[in-house]
């Protein structure tokens, strides 16, 4: 009971904060009710699906700073698609959208893999590589998407305090985490980010592994790309303030910055509290310059905090 206690100890006092949050929100605004966790839940999405991307990479000992990039190419794909099409394009289109984002993910990794170049230098240029692909396909606001796909993620699900947003959330993160987890890729992917050398000496394919762990975030990236343009009915080629807080998250939710350690419901749930605080702010009808202050400190805090704990780590 005590081992299961410290090894989840982290998320049960995300838990708690975030249970707070919430009481504190009902406290500021006593008629914060289902259409309030609808909108926050539909505001958190593609920043949750940012997370996932992001923390499947820092699990295997790397970063990718190309993921908010990334999102805008899926988006813009998607608007573009969707422009007009039945609903068996869109089906062909959503597929096209994530086949996509699994492309560009691998690209990223293999040249990562074969130039050798850290993938900070190499993930930073392809974030200028894929926002002018964006760009290329949209040069602005434009596009639509399938009216029964943006349903999917629009009101509550069968109770009123349970939004659809995050019922596909979940769905999506199950579906592809829990498998991939439990599979040989995913004890190769927390193998090489705990360490690389040891990992290769036990016969990982190192690579080939960090590879699928890049086109895996960029599975994620699209899917979160998908999910702007769902909720907002076009395409943005302009990529959004997903980066940033994307890491952060990931470093609140408990995944270590050198990698092999975390999971994704603690990055989950470090969104929403993020996302909360800043509809608290809202609502307090604090002063936006300022909320983005309290925003970018808490980012780069976390950020420093958790560098500090994986130089601990690494150095122990």
């Amino acid at each position: 009971m005590t081992r299961q206690f410290l090894r989840h100890g982290w998320t049960a006092g995300l838990l708690a904060i975030l249970a707070l949050l919430f009481v504190f929100t009902k406290i500021i605004q006593p008629d914060f009710g289902t259409s309030g966790l609808d909108s926050l839940s539909r505001a958190m999405l593609p920043f949750a699906f940012a997370t996932a991307a992001m923390a499947v990479v820092v699990i295997a000992g790397g970063i990718d700073l190309s993921v908010a990039s990334m999102m805008a190419v899926a988006g813009v794909t998607a608007a573009v698609l969707m422009d007009g099409a039945g609903d068996g394009m869109t089906a062909v289109a959503v597929v096209i959208v994530l086949l996509v984002g699994l492309t560009m993910g691998a690209i990223n990794g293999a040249l990562i893999v074969i130039t050798r170049v850290p993938d900070i230098v190499v993930t930073l240029a392809m974030l200028y590589v894929w926002e002018g692909v964006a760009l290329l396909i949209l040069n602005g606001p434009g596009g639509s998407a399938t009216p029964w796909l943006r349903e999917l993620i629009v009101g509550p699900f069968i109770v009123p305090w349970l939004p659809r947003s995050l019922v596909f959330l979940a769905v999506c993160l199950v579906a592809v985490w829990v498998p991939l987890k439990r599979s040989k890729l995913g004890l190769s992917i927390y193998a090489i980010g705990s360490n690389d050398l040891a990992a290769y000496r036990s016969g990982v394919s190192v690579g080939r592994t960090r590879i699928a762990a890049y086109a895996v975030c960029g599975l994620f990236a699209a899917i979160g790309g998908l999910t702007l343009t769902m909720s907002t009915g076009n395409g943005e080629p302009i990529p959004g303030p997903y980066l940033m807080a994307s890491v952060a998250a990931v470093v609140l939710g408990g995944v270590v910055l050198g990698g092999g350690k975390g999971a994704l419901l603690g990055p989950i749930i470090a969104v929403i509290i993020l996302r909360l605080v800043r509809m608290d702010l809202t609502l307090l009808s604090v002063d936006p310059n300022v909320t983005t202050i309290v925003e970018g400190t808490i980012m780069v805090v976390v950020v420093m905090f958790g560098g500090v704990l994986a130089y601990r780590g690494r150095h122990k």
